[in-house]
């Protein structure tokens, strides 16, 4: 056999690893999206709640409500007093200006304790001018059932600053709302399903039946056949083991678990009062004609005085004149191609030279004439 130079050698071997990696483009599966099961499921149940509550805040420097137009702040402020023991005679004209209503919201947070810390957010209800430096008196915070579930206290942290004299004003953010870090404690505790019965119930963030089904066998593959059950496109449930213990473990495990996801449906969502356009990845377009021109309509308006003759007792009369100009561009007959990627589809409607607002109305046309490869959904 004759012998090879190492010229020859190295090509041949180059040419092998170019037939290795052409056959494994055949069978080696493509990069899907991965997310993992926290971040397309919760559990039903495992969730905040909402709180709110309603309070006092005192020690302002003069920037609290006014009671002449806010009356319930002096009423609340009577029957707190008269709580301690101290009685406000009927009648009584109480001008304080260093005492604001406010709105107390928190959220209390699955598995919260008896004892544990909450922030809460106070906002004005009142005219009160600033809230800095004041004082949140305890206010009892409750849920949607009515019951109280944490008891609110502390002092206010205002993020904005603000300056007046002879006039003028300056204030840099909002001075009528604050936020109290760990100003309320948990005074009841949520009862969650996690212990309760022997499955919990997977809900997807999108209804999605692929979704649903990856996540099933996501986690069959994981902890057995049969663990798992998909209901409907956004509803998975789950056959729990016995014990707080092995159920705590059995969450840990799955909820890291790596769910393969199919491409979204294309969409394009609308947003009318910003005019803003979001497309996503899926969107394609079919070859069509775009004509598109821009139509501007002025108006002027001009005084005219009417001055009447010395001593012929007329008055001076005054109109406007208004002078209307309308000025449409002509628009080009523009030739899209079909676009089958995203940044297809973008330089295609870049070319068109339309504002975000013009794109309103040619994308729903688009649409309308099947050249469009999308749900479109105004929000």
């Amino acid at each position: 056999m004759p012998q090879l130079s190492s010229t020859e050698r190295f090509l041949r071997a180059l040419i092998a690893v170019a037939a290795v990696l052409a056959s494994a483009a055949l069978w080696w599966p493509s990069t899907a999206q991965a997310m993992r099961l926290k971040e397309v499921a919760s559990v039903q149940g495992v969730r905040n709640n909402q709180l709110v509550g309603y309070g006092l805040v005192v020690g302002l420097d003069g920037t609290g409500d006014q009671t002449t137009s806010t009356p319930f702040t002096t009423q609340s402020l009577a029957a707190m007093l008269q709580q301690m023991g101290v009685t406000v005679p009927p009648g009584t004209n109480m001008q304080l200006k260093n005492v604001a209503a406010v709105m107390v919201t928190a959220q209390l947070p699955p598995f919260a304790q008896p004892g544990q810390q909450i922030d809460v957010n106070v906002s004005s209800l009142g005219n009160a001018k600033s809230l800095r430096g004041g004082t949140l008196i305890a206010t009892p915070l409750k849920g949607a059932d009515g019951q109280v579930y944490a008891l609110a206290q502390g002092n206010l942290i205002v993020g904005g600053a603000g300056a007046s004299a002879a006039g003028s004003k300056v204030q840099i953010n909002h001075l009528s709302a604050g936020r109290v870090p760990e100003g309320a404690t948990v005074e009841r505790a949520v009862p969650t399903p996690l212990s309760q019965g022997d499955s919990l119930q997977l809900d997807l963030n999108s209804s999605d039946f692929n979704t649903a089904r990856e996540v099933a066998r996501a986690i069959n593959t994981k902890m057995g056949n049969g663990i798992a059950q998909a209901l409907d496109g956004r509803v998975v449930r789950v056959r729990m083991p016995e014990g707080s213990d092995a159920r705590v473990a059995f969450m840990a495990d799955i909820e890291n678990i790596d769910i393969a996801l199919a491409t979204p449906a294309a969409k394009v969502v609308i947003n009318a009062r910003t005019g803003s356009v979001v497309v996503n990845q899926s969107v394609t377009l079919n070859p069509c004609a775009v004509a598109h021109g821009s139509l501007s309509v002025t108006i002027n308006s001009t005084p005219v005085i009417s001055q009447p003759a010395p001593f012929s007792k007329g008055e001076t009369v005054s109109r406007d004149k208004a002078e209307i100009t309308i000025k449409q561009e002509p628009g080009s007959l523009i030739s899209l191609p079909a676009g089958t990627k995203l940044a297809d589809v973008v330089k295609a409607l870049n070319s068109l030279g339309a504002t975000p607002q013009d794109l309103l109305a040619i994308l729903q046309a688009m649409k309308t004439a099947g050249a469009l490869n999308a749900e479109i959904e105004v929000i």
